[in-house]
Protein backbone atom coordinates (compact mmCIF):
# COMPACT_ATOMS: atom_id res chain seq x y z
CA UNK A 1 0.00 0.00 0.00
CA UNK A 2 1.55 3.52 -1.01
CA UNK A 3 -0.28 6.44 -0.14
CA UNK A 4 2.15 8.65 -0.88
CA UNK A 5 5.04 8.12 -3.68
CA UNK A 6 3.26 5.87 -6.19
CA UNK A 7 6.57 5.46 -7.82
CA UNK A 8 7.57 2.80 -4.50
CA UNK A 9 7.49 -0.49 -5.63
CA UNK A 10 4.40 -2.74 -4.44
CA UNK A 11 5.94 -5.66 -2.86
CA UNK A 12 6.24 -8.53 -4.60
CA UNK A 13 5.38 -10.87 -1.64
CA UNK A 14 3.58 -10.76 1.94
CA UNK A 15 6.36 -9.68 3.98
CA UNK A 16 7.36 -6.83 1.53
CA UNK A 17 3.77 -5.51 1.54
CA UNK A 18 3.50 -5.66 5.14
CA UNK A 19 6.87 -3.67 5.09
CA UNK A 20 5.34 -0.72 2.90
CA UNK A 21 2.49 -0.55 4.88
CA UNK A 22 4.01 0.11 8.08
CA UNK A 23 6.49 2.22 5.86
CA UNK A 24 3.29 4.15 5.07
CA UNK A 25 1.07 3.94 8.31
CA UNK A 26 3.80 4.43 11.19
CA UNK A 27 4.39 8.23 10.38
CA UNK A 28 1.17 8.79 9.95
CA UNK A 29 -0.08 7.39 12.50
CA UNK A 30 2.86 9.26 14.88
CA UNK A 31 0.94 12.64 12.71
CA UNK A 32 -2.37 11.89 14.36
CA UNK A 33 -0.85 10.93 17.43
CA UNK A 34 -0.03 14.74 17.89
CA UNK A 35 -2.87 16.52 16.88
CA UNK A 36 -5.32 14.21 18.61
CA UNK A 37 -8.05 15.06 20.58
CA UNK A 38 -10.66 17.13 20.95
CA UNK A 39 -8.53 20.11 21.91
CA UNK A 40 -5.08 20.29 20.50
CA UNK A 41 -5.72 21.68 17.60
CA UNK A 42 -7.37 24.72 19.24
CA UNK A 43 -4.42 25.10 21.58
CA UNK A 44 -2.71 25.08 18.45
CA UNK A 45 -3.85 27.63 16.65
CA UNK A 46 -4.54 29.89 19.81
CA UNK A 47 -0.85 29.77 20.34
CA UNK A 48 -0.04 31.05 16.55
CA UNK A 49 -1.70 34.20 17.55
CA UNK A 50 1.05 34.78 19.74
CA UNK A 51 2.40 33.79 23.57
CA UNK A 52 -0.33 33.21 25.93
CA UNK A 53 -0.74 33.13 29.54
CA UNK A 54 -3.17 29.88 30.82
CA UNK A 55 -5.97 32.12 31.20
CA UNK A 56 -5.74 33.54 27.96
CA UNK A 57 -5.66 30.41 26.46
CA UNK A 58 -8.73 29.45 28.69
CA UNK A 59 -10.17 32.18 27.28
CA UNK A 60 -9.97 31.41 23.59
CA UNK A 61 -10.98 27.89 24.07
CA UNK A 62 -14.74 27.60 24.89
CA UNK A 63 -15.47 24.91 27.65
CA UNK A 64 -11.83 23.61 27.67
CA UNK A 65 -11.26 22.35 31.59
CA UNK A 66 -8.38 23.74 33.37
CA UNK A 67 -7.63 20.61 34.17
CA UNK A 68 -7.50 19.43 30.25
CA UNK A 69 -5.35 22.31 29.21
CA UNK A 70 -2.94 21.80 31.63
CA UNK A 71 -2.88 17.88 30.85
CA UNK A 72 -2.58 19.00 26.96
CA UNK A 73 -0.49 21.57 27.38
CA UNK A 74 2.32 19.51 29.53
CA UNK A 75 1.76 16.74 27.11
CA UNK A 76 2.40 18.89 23.97
CA UNK A 77 5.46 20.36 25.97
CA UNK A 78 6.78 17.30 26.83
CA UNK A 79 6.12 16.36 22.72
CA UNK A 80 8.49 19.40 21.88
CA UNK A 81 5.57 21.28 20.20
CA UNK A 82 5.00 23.81 23.21
CA UNK A 83 7.60 25.52 25.57
CA UNK A 84 6.58 26.91 28.74
CA UNK A 85 8.48 30.13 29.55
CA UNK A 86 8.44 30.97 33.28
CA UNK A 87 9.50 35.15 33.55
CA UNK A 88 10.44 36.44 37.49
CA UNK A 89 9.26 39.86 37.46
CA UNK A 90 7.66 41.59 40.23
CA UNK A 91 4.86 38.73 40.22
CA UNK A 92 6.12 35.17 38.35
CA UNK A 93 4.52 35.32 35.07
CA UNK A 94 4.24 32.12 33.04
CA UNK A 95 3.62 31.67 29.18
CA UNK A 96 3.39 29.14 26.61
CA UNK A 97 4.49 29.24 23.31
CA UNK A 98 4.89 27.18 20.11
CA UNK A 99 8.65 25.80 19.24
CA UNK A 100 10.13 26.50 15.59
CA UNK A 101 9.41 23.10 15.35
CA UNK A 102 5.75 23.08 15.74
CA UNK A 103 4.61 25.96 13.21
CA UNK A 104 5.56 22.92 10.44
CA UNK A 105 2.31 21.75 11.19
CA UNK A 106 0.41 25.03 9.72
CA UNK A 107 -0.15 23.97 6.64
CA UNK A 108 -1.75 20.24 7.93
CA UNK A 109 -4.45 22.48 10.31
CA UNK A 110 -5.21 24.84 6.85
CA UNK A 111 -5.29 21.81 4.65
CA UNK A 112 -7.84 20.23 7.57
CA UNK A 113 -9.54 23.20 7.56
CA UNK A 114 -10.51 23.82 4.11
CA UNK A 115 -11.18 19.76 3.73
CA UNK A 116 -13.85 20.32 6.46
CA UNK A 117 -15.43 23.60 4.71
CA UNK A 118 -15.25 21.36 1.46
CA UNK A 119 -17.05 18.36 3.35
CA UNK A 120 -19.60 20.79 5.08
CA UNK A 121 -20.70 21.82 1.45
CA UNK A 122 -20.81 18.41 0.41
CA UNK A 123 -23.43 17.85 2.90
CA UNK A 124 -25.14 20.76 2.54
CA UNK A 125 -25.35 20.01 -1.20
CA UNK A 126 -26.66 16.38 -0.69
CA UNK A 127 -29.80 17.50 1.75
CA UNK A 128 -27.76 15.67 4.98
CA UNK A 129 -27.64 17.42 8.25
CA UNK A 130 -24.00 18.30 10.08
Amino acid sequence: MTIIDENIPKGKNRQERILNCKTEVVPIMDAIYIITGKWRIPITIALMEGNRRFSEIMKEIPKITSKVLAQQLKEMELNGFVEKKIYKDSVIRTEYELTEYSWSIKPVILALRDFGIKHREKLKQEGKVL
